[in-house]
């Protein structure tokens, strides 16, 4: 394959003929793969290693062509000049030549690093890194750093320093689009040594906003997929605080050619359950303690065979079924058939006894009617043979006995009232709805926190979902039905399929000559044609399966996990392989953590290592300005991250009335939107004030997104602080800070968060004065601005 020469004429020139000469072999492979993938989906039937073989083939040819699709974009955005000779073209995937030659270098592969943490001080055998930045196919522009000529003093070892300074800034001064995208070409050297740390244990990314947190979490899931295969078949779960945030970033790992990962909220991991019920804040915390893991095992002890449950049966039996049951250690439901076992052996133990004394009693009338002189000699004979048979016949009846009160009705009754089958959903049910029962078996909680917990049926709330996994953990799953209906099913395919092929048999000469030349398929092979087009991926084979277990696990905005979530969470990740990302000092959450030692302590111990992000590329440095004094009332030992660029624009506030707020926010909405152009403009307001104040908006502005699952790449999205957890947009307005401020006990947390969204503008609207946290920091329009900070 001939190369272009990479030092002939114009830079851009000569890059952008061997970024075309790339998109050319990009092709070639996509249309090889794409026909290999033809092939195997067009086979069916053969033997069982056949049909593995081909979904595995299926799936390694879909997940090639998806890496390649994804790849379109930015296909080339680096080159490395090594300063021993030779130079590595960096790109979002690999490619070679058809020769096996690397034209370009997966940015994952460790050949790449130095594109991300060389400096002029600490250059990693590099002379020369070059950005390339593409629209389409064509290169357009390209910026070039020399660090092997001698590190200046702002670069001495230690200094911040910026890889591809030029490029960075572009990307952060860019307008947003209401969609998160890949980092991949702009990925700075404390970022790149997180997403690259071998730590197989739980790893914790403390990260103030703007430091690329959720970046770097993504790109880790990436990173890891490339360097451990393995992980593949397991899958890879991503947890996000929302489902709002989760549409945010929903793009970045498919643009990645990811696509053996889950995104979901804790929510979304109990499959047949939508959690769509508000919870008053004093419950979902409540709920959210490791307490009520105690409560759960309790109230699943509550129903087997509690002493005040009517039964015919005495209470030695039941209690030695209980014992009997319990000991064996499965769950509830499982431990239901042992259960089960022995109340049938009890009651046929007993009917075989009352037998037994009837033969007997029976045995020794005849040996009196024997012992009398007058009996007739053939009712003797008679007689004399029913000795010593009835006992015997006792013993073989004793197995015909249990296996006719296995399937008594009434026994079975008996077994239900006793030890009830009982899904998740029924357990919490009965639970909540009964405060004697949960008086009982929630003794841990004060009477208002139980008073709390009670309701009527209907609904789950987000902070059931960890209940719920609990309590299925609990109860278990007798799973004989299940096996048995999958049976039933596979027949009823095979019926049908024979079905097919007899009328395909009897039909004319065509279509029997037709079926010959196939080599008919019998009818599990045909029964299996449609099951092997349903393949399903791994992600969505894993969102369907709630005991599925993740290769790796990643969480971002963990500090909001409740007690219990954590729990549901490990669940999922029995090796403990998990990245974890977030910022104590933004938790809202009542139920989530501002240590995350006392989080993981509880799995992991002391096992767990902390990584820190220490530099803002988002927030510019006028806005961290005016978060100092509300940081400080938070934690006053933690230290903001420092900015990487000032835009020349302070945010402002302004005062108003209560009563004027709506129709002011409106006007000064429809103002910042003017000012913005093509940019994103977020208006966050209090939780409790959300629909009101959407509404003002868009009697002004009708096209203002807003709602539950609002649409984020609208101009104008109107966002609940708890909606707006991880976002970022070029311009913020926050409506009545001290509302915000007012509504938890978390209230400072959720100001950072507000305060913290922005790119390039933030403005404040506050009935009467404004809050303490920001009165010092924040300018009032038409007065001067602060100078302290910054």
């Amino acid at each position: 394959m001939t190369l272009p020469d990479p030092e002939a004429g114009n830079p851009i020139r000569r890059e952008d003929a061997y970024v075309s000469m790339l998109y050319r072999r990009l092709d070639a492979l996509r249309a090889d793969t794409a026909a290999r993938l033809g092939e195997v989906s067009r086979g069916v039937g053969g033997t069982a290693q056949a049909r593995a073989e081909r979904d595995a083939a299926f799936s390694e040819y879909s997940g090639r062509l998806a890496r390649l699709d994804a790849a379109e974009n930015s296909l080339c955005f680096g080159r490395l000049d090594l300063s021993g000779g030779g130079r590595h073209y960096i790109g979002r995937i690999g490619l070679p030549s058809p020769e096996g030659d690397p034209l370009l270098v997966d940015w994952r592969a460790p050949a790449a690093r130095p594109f991300y943490v060389a400096t002029t001080a600490v250059p990693e055998g590099v002379h020369r890194r070059r950005h390339i930045v593409t629209r389409g196919r064509r290169v357009v522009s390209v910026d070039d750093e020399v660090l092997d000529g001698g590190a200046a003093p702002s670069e001495a070892p230690g200094a911040e320093t910026l890889a591809g300074e030029a490029a960075l800034l572009a990307a952060l001064n860019a307008g947003r689009t209401g969609r998160m995208h890949d980092v991949v070409a702009t990925l700075q050297a404390e970022q790149d040594a997180i997403i690259r740390s071998d730590h197989r244990g739980v790893l914790v990314v403390q990260g103030g906003p703007g430091t690329g947190k959720t970046a770097v979490a993504l790109h880790r899931a990436a990173y890891l997929l490339y360097n451990r295969p393995r992980l593949a078949a397991q899958g890879v779960l991503v947890v996000g605080p929302n489902t709002t945030f989760l549409s945010y970033i929903g793009q970045v790992l498919p643009g990645l050619g990811e696509t053996g990962v889950l995104l979901a909220t804790v929510a979304e991991l109990f499959p047949g359950v939508t959690a769509d019920r508000a919870e008053p804040a004093p419950a979902a915390e409540v709920k959210g303690r490791a307490v009520m893991a105690e409560v759960l095992a309790a109230a699943v002890r509550e129903r087997q065979a509690p002493p005040g449950v009517p039964s015919r049966l005495d209470r030695d039996a039941r209690a030695q079924a209980v014992a009997r049951a319990r000991a064996s250690g499965l769950p509830h439901n499982r431990a239901r058939a042992v259960f089960a076992d022995a109340i049938v052996d009890h009651l046929a133990r007993g009917l075989a006894e009352q037998t037994r004394v009837l033969a007997d009693r029976l045995e020794a009338e005849i040996a009196d009617v024997l012992a009398e002189a007058d009996v007739d000699r053939a009712v003797r004979e008679d007689l004399a043979g029913l000795e010593g048979v009835l006992p015997q016949e006792i013993v073989d009846d004793e197995d015909d006995l249990r296996r006719e009160l296995a399937s008594d009705p009434d026994v079975w009754a008996e077994i239900d009232a006793l030890w009830p089958a009982l899904t998740p959903q029924r357990l919490l049910e009965d639970l909540f709805a009964d405060p004697c029962r949960l008086a009982a078996c929630a003794s841990q909680l004060s009477e208002p926190e139980r008073a709390s917990l009670v309701r009527a049926p209907g609904g789950w709330s987000a902070a059931d979902v960890p209940l719920l996994d609990e309590a299925a953990e609990l109860l278990g799953v007798d799973d004989r039905a299940v096996r048995a209906r999958a049976a039933r099913e596979r027949a009823r395919r095979v019926e049908y399929a024979q079905g097919v092929l007899d009328i395909a048999r009897s039909g004319d000469d065509e279509a029997r000559e037709t079926l010959a030349a196939g080599d008919l398929l019998d009818a599990r092979g045909l029964a299996d044609r449609h099951h092997e087009a349903e393949r399903a991926t791994v992600a969505e084979r894993a969102a369907a399966d709630r005991t599925w277990t993740f290769g790796h696990v990643i969480v971002d905005e963990a500090q909001e996990l409740s007690q219990m979530a954590w729990r549901q969470l490990m669940r999922r990740c029995p090796s403990r392989s998990m990245t974890l990302v977030g910022d104590v000092a933004q938790t809202s959450d009542a139920a989530g953590t501002t240590s995350w030692g006392l989080a993981l302590h509880p799995y992991v111990g002391d096992r767990w290592r902390l990584a820190r992000l220490s530099v803002n590329y988002r927030t510019p440095a006028e806005i961290m300005a005016a978060t100092v004094d509300l940081l400080a009332g938070l934690d006053p030992e933690m230290a903001p991250p420092k900015s990487v660029r000032e835009i020349g624009m302070p945010p402002w506030r302004m005062s108003t009335s209560a009563r004027a707020l709506p129709e002011r926010l409106a006007h000064h909405t429809a103002q910042e939107a003017a000012l913005l152009g093509d940019g994103r403009l977020a208006v966050i307001v209090p939780d409790a004030r959300t629909t009101e104040l959407a509404a003002a908006i868009q009697t002004t502005l009708p096209d203002a997104a807003s709602g539950p699952h609002p649409d984020l790449t609208a101009p104008i999205v109107v966002l609940s602080v708890k909606q707006a957890k991880g976002l970022e947009f070029d311009s913020v307005l926050i409506a009545d800070p001290a509302a915000i401020l007012n509504a938890s006990p978390r209230g400072r947390n959720d100001l950072y968060v507000a305060l913290t969204r922005a790119t390039q503008r933030l403005g404040i609207l506050h009935p009467g004065p404004a809050p303490a946290e920001i009165a010092g920091t924040v300018h009032e329009r038409g007065s001067s601005p602060p100078t302290h900070g910054g």
